[in-house]
């Protein structure tokens, strides 16, 4: 392993070796030409990084059981799916077992998700040069019907990938989104149906 300078911080020196160990699961093409198995090659190697960097710190207004347990939900996407939203990142998506029987019908319309369905999107992108970076984490949970009227009864949250959770617009960032593209399927933004589980 290479030794760091003694006058490297700790901060520093934890960037330094992320950005070593992400340098190892470059792609070598734009991520917008891998095939389905070639984004799971890079996120397989990823992955333990990704989950180790969303479960630092304290997660404040985000439940941290919705963190540390998601990895345990089913997966409910085969490969990592790049649709085009959440900044055109490749996207494996986790639900909860309240949730995942009605998730994984995939429907197009009349979806009718229980309310305590949990979600987590793990995130990364490549760029141009087939360079992979981590992304944030994205959470939805489905709550009790008029709980969040204005949301279709989604909370939206996120978690960047250094653990720290993320202020954001929920209802223009999130809500308008998944409503105005998705509002028909339940506000779902399912993966793509190449990379749906079969």
């Amino acid at each position: 392993m290479r030794k760091l300078p003694v006058w490297l911080g700790a901060a520093a020196a934890s960037l330094f070796l992320s950005a070593s160990a992400h340098a190892a699961c470059e792609a070598q093409k734009p991520g917008d030409e891998l095939t389905g198995a070639e984004a799971e090659a890079v996120y397989d190697c990823l992955k333990a990084d990704l989950q180790a960097g969303y479960q630092k710190g304290p997660k404040r207004w985000i439940p941290e059981d919705f963190v540390k347990d998601y990895p345990g939900w089913t997966k409910v996407s085969a490969f990592p799916a790049a649709p085009g939203f959440h900044g055109g990142r490749f996207l494996v998506t986790y639900v909860n077992s309240i949730g995942a029987d009605e998730y994984l019908k995939y429907k197009p319309e009349n979806v009718n998700i229980p309310a305590g369905t949990r979600i987590a999107k793990e995130s990364f992108a490549v760029n141009d040069d087939g360079k992979a970076s981590p992304g944030p984490l994205f959470l939805m949970e489905k709550v009790e019907a008029g709980k969040s009227p204005e949301t279709d009864d989604w909370y939206y949250m996120m978690v960047a990938p250094n653990g720290t959770p993320q202020a954001v617009n929920v209802l223009v960032a999130c809500s308008e989104c998944h409503q105005g593209n998705f509002g028909e399927q339940g506000g779902l933004g399912y993966p793509v149906e190449d990379a749906r589980i079969k």
